[in-house]
């Protein structure tokens, strides 16, 4: 992916960011959210099992007084099975996701914009180049930089900081 700055626009591949915009420009390891996963796990898990004996309780005290089994109990566990299957991939997936030496960009709005790179002195050296095009706007350069394909929801992603009136903040996270 190409990373260029260029007529006071930072360009991260087709992401355009006016340098006057740029709130701040830093690098930062990445890491895969394992525990969270790992509790996610947990939790969707023993739901599942919860609500498989909840709805075949019934059904299986019905056919051990008739003497017979119902095939809605087996297609009942059948689909447990599958979902606690669905739950393990998800659950690998972070597990097994790397760890990345990432640059970020961040405006004064909402937007963020993240590549990585194979070496990390070169993310640190282009944090530098990129502040010093934002106090030199007729400054233009081009670079060759990696993006992360992998989901963010399973990632840390900066700082979390704690709001009184906000809803679902966690606190500052080391």
């Amino acid at each position: 992916m190409e990373l260029r700055i260029s007529k006071r626009t930072l360009w991260i591949g087709r992401a355009a960011y006016p340098l006057h915009n740029i709130a701040r420009v830093h690098t930062f390891t990445l890491r895969p959210k394992r525990k969270e996963a790992v509790l996610r796990f947990v939790r969707r898990v023993g739901m599942t099992v919860a609500v498989a004996v909840i709805i075949s309780l019934p059904a299986a005290i019905g056919s051990a007084l008739s003497e017979g089994s119902s095939p809605l109990l087996g297609w009942l566990w059948f689909l447990a099975l599958g979902v606690v299957a669905l739950c393990a991939v998800d659950l690998i997936t972070v597990l097994t996701a790397k760890s990345y030496y990432v640059l970020a960009v961040e405006t004064a709005g909402a937007s963020t914009g993240v590549v990585t790179s194979v070496h990390p002195h070169h993310l640190d050296r282009l944090v530098g180049d990129i502040s010093h095009a934002i106090d030199h706007p007729e400054t233009e350069f081009r670079v060759t930089v990696e993006c992360i394909t992998h989901s963010p929801n399973n990632y840390y992603f900066g700082d979390n900081v704690n709001m009184y009136g906000g809803s679902g903040n966690v606190g500052k996270a080391a």
